[in-house]
């Protein structure tokens, strides 16, 4: 999976960004997991994850913030 562009997460309503965010924990959860048992190959995943994470919290704070101004 590649990283998600600010462009690409920010045309999502609320809801989409609510199951972005779950499937963006399960992901990081699975990454962690493969590190502490030492079957992570692509290590660069976890930091795209954790940023993809914040963009995502960003803009959904963002958009709750407008819609209930």
């Amino acid at each position: 999976m590649a990283k998600k562009k600010v462009t690409e997460v920010g045309d999502m309503t609320p809801d989409q960004l609510r199951d972005e965010l779950v499937k963006l924990k399960k992901e990081q959860f699975n990454l962690r997991f493969q590190k502490a048992t030492g079957q992570l190959e692509n290590t660069h995943r976890v930091r795209q994850v954790r940023r993809t994470v914040a963009r995502v919290l960003t803009l959904l704070k963002q958009k709750t913030a407008t819609k209930a101004a």
